[in-house]
């Protein structure tokens, strides 16, 4: 008999923010969010980039990581 382990998923739950920037960042992020339609081949909207790109900086934050560590 084969027994199935159902392993646990991280949780998928989306909390919405909302910001506010200057006409000059969003101005930025439209064309980064263009240049990744044409490097990928997909278009996107940057709003839907920006949870990714935050992710990804606050993990490339050595500061970060090390203060995190020591308060954890």
């Amino acid at each position: 008999m084969t027994t199935t382990r159902k392993l646990p998923l991280p949780s998928n739950q989306a909390i919405k923010l909302t910001f506010v920037c200057p006409a000059s960042l969003k101005a930025v992020l439209d064309r980064y969010a263009a240049l990744h339609a044409q490097t990928y081949g997909e278009a996107v909207y940057a709003v839907t980039l920006i949870p990714h790109m935050l992710e990804e900086f606050v993990a490339a934050d050595r500061g970060f990581k090390r203060r995190n560590c020591q308060e954890g």
